[in-house]
């Protein structure tokens, strides 16, 4: 258990630190109000995951270690959005149509609720 939690820290400040650096990056050589930086982070990660997640499927990656260490590490770090379209992906292809639906909606609604409720909260 140890091992798994020293895996996915490590993974995720690698992620957490690249995260920044690819957004810093978007952001400063874009113009406008359109958040470049985080729509880029979010989008390399989902590729990332969805690369990785091929891969340990390819190649039958049975060592559990890799997977703490660069999916739920360096891609939960990365950008925890990853995890949510790999897990709304999977929901479609096990034909959970109406469940997939409704994590992606309730996701996006309850995510932008529990943002402006914890700012006006404040208040």
């Amino acid at each position: 258990m140890l091992k798994s939690i020293l895996l996915v820290g490590f993974g995720g400040g690698i992620g957490s630190i690249l995260r920044y650096l690819v957004s810093l990056y978007f952001s400063k050589s874009s113009l406008g109000a359109f958040p470049w930086g985080t729509f880029m982070v979010n989008v390399l990660g989902c590729f990332m995951i969805g690369v990785l997640l091929g891969l340990f499927e390819r190649y039958q990656c049975l060592n559990p270690d890799f997977k703490y260490l660069f999916v739920t590490g360096f891609c939960g770090g990365f950008t925890t959005f990853s995890t949510f379209a790999a897990e709304s992906l999977d929901l479609f292809h096990s034909e959970n149509l109406l469940i997939a639906s409704i994590y992606i909606a309730a996701s996006v609604f309850m995510g932008l609720l529990a943002v402006w409720a914890g700012g006006v909260i404040l208040k």
